[in-house]
């Protein structure tokens, strides 16, 4: 950007040339002694201040400022900004759209989501090709296979050293340009990790297992845990190769953890961990990019707010909302805007999968959109139905996911019974989604 060919007005509306930009950046550095380099489409004050001492900031010390109007420069949003706090760095972007401004919380992320992985290739080869081509990996994530534990899920999660290297690292991939063994990959931000606070986890009493087998019941989950100290679990919870174990105390949940990961069942490795609380605004909500109805988190059986841990599914807090046409005055639904079509616009022919997440509302979409972006055939749906006592058709549809990569196959029935086609299938889609 040649700033010494334009002209800016400043913010009590008086046209500010080149030179007085300079001038006035160059008084800023004086004053406060903070350097300013300008790269990678960004001009950088400070980072670190003068006279800092010591590592810079943990993460969760940067917020996002978007709008700015493009007529600001730092001399004008550094005393701003100073008011809340000495700043160790500020990024200005070079382009700007000229509205108020939003402040949220930077996500400082550094782990980057790996799409179609071939599903026989281990941890260390998956390590070595990002490394081949991407700087500041720290650690590859691999999850085994559900039904085969010597293969992986077919994605992996790779961890940089800042955000800046996995945002790197992300346009270094993004145009498909590298093909590690011969595939096509797949490269997003990965959903930022859980923090939960540490009051909220000393009350937590359920422990979450990982790679179990498909095979692996209940009852035998349960036995394991019992073994250490019998009678200490109230209930288990299995979902596919997952579970989430209960315990009436959680003096009991913290010495199963230590006992028990790592631990064989049924000839796999188990992970186990303290299950982090959910609530209304995260776990397959956020998966969902907020367009499925509050309401309908309902349907699925979803937070106990007396002790901050997740029901069991199919045992619904409340089926008073949402269905058959009923709706919660405290639970908005997604908001739909239409637009006048005039004659003359023109139209262009486009695929549903080139759209994004957040042009879909319902989870039936949801559903058939991340089967095809995982390769998997689409979700196929067989309705089944019963009579209530006083004579309803009561339905429910199964769903069936195939995997054409290996040929596996899942079914998914969520516990709950509708009274409409259409609130059985979306009930349907949403308990497939969270199970995935």
């Amino acid at each position: 950007m040649h700033e010494e060919n334009k002209t800016a007005a400043n913010g009590c509306g008086k046209i500010r040339s080149g030179a007085q930009n300079g001038a006035a950046l160059l008084a800023l550095m004086e004053k406060t002694g903070y350097s300013m380099v300008q790269q990678n489409g960004q001009r950088k004050f400070g980072g670190p201040p003068p006279g800092w001492e010591g590592p810079p900031p943990p993460r969760g010390c940067e917020v996002f400022v978007g709008k700015i109007p493009r007529d600001m420069y730092e001399d004008e949003l550094v005393p701003v900004f100073e008011r809340a706090g000495k700043i160790y760095e500020l990024r200005l972007m070079m382009e700007f759209s000229g509205k108020f401004i939003g402040v949220c919380v930077s996500l400082d992320n550094c782990r980057l989501f790996i799409g179609a992985i071939p599903k026989d290739k281990k941890k260390e080869e998956i390590l070595n090709e990002m490394k081949k081509v991407t700087e500041g990996v720290v650690d590859v994530i691999v999850y085994p296979n559900a039904t085969d534990k010597t293969k992986n899920r077919g994605f992996a999660f790779v961890e940089y050293e800042s955000h800046r290297a996995a945002a790197m690292a992300r346009r270094r991939l993004i145009p498909g340009t590298f093909q590690p063994w011969g595939h096509t990959i797949q490269v997003d931000w990965a959903d930022p990790e859980k923090v939960v606070d540490e009051e909220t986890m000393q009350r937590v009493k359920v422990l979450y297992v990982r790679n179990l087998m498909i095979s692996t019941t209940e009852d035998k989950i349960k036995a394991e845990f019992n073994k250490f100290k019998p009678g200490v679990v109230e209930r288990v919870k299995k979902l596919r190769d997952y579970a989430f174990v209960h315990f009436f105390h959680r003096e009991d949940a913290v010495a199963a953890m230590s006992v028990m990961n790592g631990k064989c069942i049924d000839g796999a490795s188990i992970e186990v961990t303290l299950a982090k609380p959910v609530n209304k605004e995260s776990s397959w909500k956020q998966h969902f990019n907020g367009q499925i109805s509050p309401s309908s988190e309902n349907l699925l059986g979803f937070p106990n707010k007396e002790d901050g841990t997740q029901k069991s599914l199919g045992k619904p807090a409340s089926l008073s909302v949402r269905l058959n046409g009923q709706h919660s005055p405290s639970s908005p639904e997604v908001e739909r805007s239409t637009y006048p079509f005039f004659p003359g616009i023109k139209l262009t022919p486009i695929s549903m999968y080139s759209l994004k997440l957040n042009h879909f509302s319902s989870a039936v979409m949801h559903l058939d959109y991340f089967c095809h972006k995982n390769s998997w055939a689409p979700p196929e749906y067989c309705l089944y139905s019963t009579t209530s006592q006083d004579g309803k058709i009561l339905l429910v549809y199964r769903v069936l996911i195939s995997s054409i990569a290996d040929d596996s196959q899942s079914y998914f029935m969520p516990e709950k019974l509708c009274t409409t086609v259409e609130d059985a299938k979306e009930l349907a889609a949403q308990f497939t989604l969270l199970h995935l």
